[in-house]
């Protein structure tokens, strides 16, 4: 009888100790996993990037021309391979007739995740993609997680739209949706000049990519915020790309009056996509059906 009470303290006294003992391993690891994220280590432009973020566009303003260097004019094929291109192009900013918003959600089975971007249009056929992304290295595949632990610089990808879009539709496999954005010549000038202004800035400061506050939506509501009369606030809808286009049509940001799903419907273009990649008016070819 004495031999099983005391076995029963024994045990009451050991669970306690237990219990203080592995909230003290999770308390360390969690200050670990803090300090080695708060870390003061800079980012680099001189590692070993992945070829499609290898060069890092510059822009040289001379209103109204624009000349860039670096823009990306890759082929991608299906199966993930490319035919590696880029260009030094022109472009008369008093020509911006347009801006389009863009949005490719990856999530599996809920929308949250996805990659926003602006595609810029001057006069009726000349396109250009802004792209903010994780810049990666050989080896390197994003990562939500990962981009909440600086393992990733940041970096502007300035593309031809036969670029950017069949990508995203016959490599990634993803939704696809082009929607016209309502703003005015003026600020699409400002927004566009904006937008390489900190392109360039990169170059000389790089800086980290961050999954919620330095991410591809939030830096683009940033660019809008400044040339804009309003101030919006991103809040989760920016931190779940995914939503940003109700965010978007709330402070009727898109050239459209049709309810949310219906726009969705409208101007998912992932069929035009798969019909017009091979076109050389590809941009022009999968706005007909908009």
């Amino acid at each position: 009888m004495d031999g099983g009470e005391n076995e029963g303290e024994d045990a009451g006294i050991g669970r306690p100790r237990f219990r203080s003992a592995a909230l003290a391993i999770l308390g360390t690891l969690c200050v670990l996993i803090l300090v080695w994220a708060l870390w003061p280590i800079h980012p680099r432009s001189d590692r070993d990037w992945l070829p499609e973020f290898s060069v890092l566009p510059q822009a040289t303003v001379d209103s109204p021309r624009v000349v860039i260097e670096g823009v990306r004019d890759f082929r991608w094929r299906a199966d993930g391979t490319f035919t590696e291109a880029w260009d030094d192009r022109v472009y008369d900013v008093d020509r911006l007739q347009r801006v389009w918003f863009v949005l490719s959600p990856f999530g599996e089975g809920w929308r949250g995740p996805a990659h926003a971007f602006l595609s810029f249009q001057f006069g009726e056929s000349s396109f250009v993609s802004v792209s903010v992304e994780a810049r990666k290295e050989v080896g390197e595949t994003y990562s939500v997680w990962k981009g909440l632990l600086r393992r990733y610089e940041l970096t502007y990808v300035i593309a031809d739209e036969r670029d950017m879009l069949p990508r995203r539709v016959q490599v990634f496999k993803d939704d696809l949706f082009v929607y016209p954005a309502r703003v005015g010549p003026e600020r699409a000038r400002k927004l566009f000049l904006d937008m390489l202004e900190r392109a360039n800035a990169l170059r000389d400061r790089p800086e980290y990519y961050n999954t919620v506050t330095n991410n591809c939506t939030n830096n683009v509501l940033r660019h809008v915020n400044r040339i804009g009369s309003e101030r919006i606030r991103g809040g989760w809808r920016v931190v779940l790309p995914g939503y940003s286009d109700a965010l978007a049509m709330q402070h009727h940001l898109l050239d459209t009056d049709l309810p949310l799903e219906e726009a969705r419907t409208r101007f998912r273009v992932n069929d035009s996509v798969e019909r017009c990649s091979l076109q050389d008016a590809f941009s022009v070819c999968i706005r007909r059906p908009l």
